[in-house]
């Protein structure tokens, strides 16, 4: 017979990988409702999220390397050749620096798996959600990973989603969303293809800054496969679970090719294709395991879902600066609010030091949803409708974030040489 302590050997992995297996297993009974997996845990998976936390996207990490190199080095990489190299996409120029022409030429070669069909499909499914997916992603997605050490440590470090900058980080997460998700957006050279590789050499520089100075024998890499994966789960799984309890009718079809595109964003992004699937039930089970290896709650997260929760109150709706404008913010403050009381539930809220609200915004949009989704929706071209109505939605909120500027995914950060700060 198997000894639990041959069965459940963490001392391999980072301390943080199954230090609060019960409370994950607490948390992911939401998944159970909406997904057909089994309980049991698959132990050579937890090892598989146990290593990963110890990985890293390793094109991307070369292109961090070569940044650091110093000027005049012929395999330095600046950020205006990568900016110009993306907008010259699909075509690579050859006179590129190994490492960036590496990453780009991996980029360009679209897998065998894609389907350009489902991707476009996956693509007007997530138009067709509106708003439901902005609230899943900030609320359920963002503010809910925040219940779980690491990633929101990380952050807290660099400066994202704090202070005065809270309200602009949310907005280029949703600029870039609506871009890999707008007809076309995907392919090679397009806006969303490109800020998607943006954001893939952006995590590879905060990797290479931090790693020095992180403590990695307790949180894993900064970025790493296991977080990278986990992310993914937030933008496919999490996102048609969050959807369908908030009343969204959606078909398997829908399902599937919302996955599908996730899948091929995620290989974009150097998510490692051990972690890439179209398989709703299989990104699940994945999340569920992920649950279960996660760390437990920390002041960052708390500090981040308070900060998170109060820009809601500071987008611009369009009011100008009076008393309809600071009362629409305060509306959408409580809505978000109770929201997420009910995404999280009781003991989320308290783990967050937030204070629970009740469930007024859930009806709401139950109540919405339901007249959209399943009766304007059924009717002759009421999906088109919907999928027309939804961008609009998602272009408006996305406007809110960006009082003062255009809408725009943050800069890459300066790349620090070794014994930098």
């Amino acid at each position: 017979m198997t000894q639990i302590s041959e069965v459940r050997d963490t001392t391999r992995f980072p301390r943080r990988f199954r230090e609060a297996e019960e409370r994950g297993r607490r948390i992911a009974r939401g998944i159970f409702l909406f997904a057909d997996i089994g309980r049991e845990i698959d132990e050579p998976l937890m090892e598989r999220v146990g290593q990963a936390l110890l990985e890293r996207d390793e094109l991307g990490a070369a292109l961090a390397e070569a940044m650091r190199l110093p000027a005049g080095d012929p395999g330095r990489v600046t950020h205006a050749q990568i900016g110009r190299a993306l907008l010259a996409a699909p075509d690579v120029p050859r006179e590129l620096p190994p490492a960036l022409r590496e990453l780009l030429d991996q980029a360009t070669a679209v897998p065998d798996w894609v389907d350009w069909d489902r991707i476009e499909r996956g693509a007007a499914a997530y138009r067709y959600l509106g708003r439901n997916a902005g609230d899943v992603l900030t609320l359920l997605s963002l503010i809910g990973g925040y219940r779980f050490g690491g990633p929101p440590d990380l952050l807290v470090r660099t400066g994202g989603l704090t202070g005065g900058t809270t309200l602009r980080r949310l907005g280029e997460t949703t600029k870039w969303t609506n871009a890999v998700t707008r007809a076309g957006g995907l392919w090679p050279g397009a806006e969303g293809w490109r800020l998607t590789v943006h954001v893939r050499a952006m995590h590879a520089l905060v990797n290479a800054r931090f790693e020095p100075r992180w403590d990695t024998a307790r949180w894993g890499l900064p970025v790493n496969q296991a977080d990278q994966a986990a992310t993914l789960g937030l933008f496919d799984g999490t996102v048609i679970v969050g959807c369908l309890g908030l009343g969204v009718r959606l078909t398997r079809v829908q399902r599937d090719d919302l996955m599908h595109l996730w899948r091929y964003v995620g290989w974009l992004m150097g998510v490692s294709p051990q972690w890439l699937t179209d398989d709703e039930n299989v990104r699940h089970r994945w999340n569920y395991h992920i649950l279960l290896a996660a760390a437990g709650q920390t002041q960052a997260g708390r500090d981040l879902a308070r900060q998170t929760l109060n820009a809601q109150a500071e987008r611009d709706f369009g009011h100008g600066g009076g008393a309809l404008q600071r009362l629409h913010q305060r509306y959408e403050r409580a809505r978000q609010a109770s929201l997420l009381s009910v995404f999280v539930g009781r003991d989320g809220m308290r783990d967050l030091g937030l204070r629970r609200r009740l469930p007024w915004a859930l009806l709401l949009a139950l109540a919405g949803n339901t007249a959209r989704y399943r009766v304007l929706g059924a009717l002759p071209g009421g999906r088109e409708r919907l999928e027309s109505r939804g961008t609009a939605v998602q272009e408006r909120l996305l406007a809110t974030m960006f009082p003062d500027s255009p809408a725009a995914v943050g800069q890459l950060p300066e790349a620090v040489r070794e014994g930098g700060g």
